[in-house]
């Protein structure tokens, strides 16, 4: 059975984080160790919110008590979304060379959150730079969405033939494998987005209609996804079509609800067998 280290945060209400990434992996098989590096009780997209930040001292101490139980040799990958501060930086990456040490087909799967094309970098000064020196070197596999991907590599890719370009830049960083979500090409059809998968010598891209909704926890619901597809078929095409069938439709439904949270709980079937409703394409 496939197993995960997940280290992120987690809220009582909604779904971000660990309490957006748990149960899809878990929905497809996976057998998932949470990690909470905080404990809110709502996202703080909302403005208010309450609940404690862990000291990141108490992060290690629980993946120390993992790995006391001779554990950390059933992982198969770490997973890590937002990283609020250099110090919790410090914990994952630690994390990951002691699941490495103890099994070295293990894979680290970051996904790098640090903002977006319409909102611009929301984390502290120090992220992006953490994550472009030490924890994006160290990852076998990266999540960015496109804006993301040019604060990495310090470019700004828009075509396809950018973005790609970019992506291969952020290869020669150290991760084999790269995920681009959010790509708005100049030249895509109107109210479409797309997602690229790059792994191997072999590139794909997946179109679909552009929902008029943000949705906090997407990202997080979407690394978990297709690290767990790879992880389970090794093929990325696979990967990248089941997680964008199921992305699409617990969008849609959460927009179909008028709900501000993710519907996850409502659309598990979708996320265990996905339609497969988008084409694959090739593109290298």
């Amino acid at each position: 059975m496939t197993t995960i280290l997940s280290i992120q945060s987690a809220v009582a209400y909604g779904h971000v984080g660990n309490s957006a990434a748990v149960f899809p992996m878990q929905r497809l098989g996976v057998e998932v160790w949470p990690v909470n590096t905080v404990h809110f009780s709502n996202h703080t997209g909302y403005g208010a919110w309450r609940g404690p930040l862990m000291a990141p001292g108490d992060v290690r101490d629980v993946i120390t008590g993992v790995e006391e139980r001779e554990a950390l040799a059933e992982v198969d990958a770490v997973l890590s979304g937002y990283q609020g501060g250099e110090e919790i930086g410090d914990v994952i990456l630690d994390a990951v060379a002691r699941v490495k040490a103890a099994n070295p087909d293990a894979i680290y799967a970051c996904d790098p959150v640090m903002g977006n094309a319409k909102s611009g970098c929301f984390v502290h000064p120090a992220i992006p730079v953490l994550l472009r020196e030490r924890v994006v070197p160290a990852a076998d596999l990266i999540t960015p969405n496109q804006f993301e991907l040019g604060f990495l590599t310090e470019t700004e890719p828009e075509t396809l033939e950018d973005t790609l370009a970019s992506v291969d830049r952020a290869r020669d960083m150290g991760p084999s494998t790269v995920l681009v979500t959010s790509v708005l090409r100049p030249d895509r059809p109107a109210d479409t987005i797309e997602m690229l998968a790059v792994h191997g010598d072999g590139a794909w891209i997946v179109r679909t209609p552009h929902l008029p909704m943000k949705a906090n926890g997407s990202g997080d619901v979407t690394a978990a996804l297709f690290t767990t597809h790879l992880l389970q078929t090794g093929d990325a095409a696979v990967a990248l079509g089941r997680t964008v069938s199921s992305v699409f439709d617990l969008l849609q439904r959460t927009l179909d609800s008028g709900r501000r949270e993710l519907q996850l709980v409502q659309s598990q079937e979708e996320i265990a067998n996905p339609r497969m409703q988008f084409e694959v394409e090739q593109i290298r």
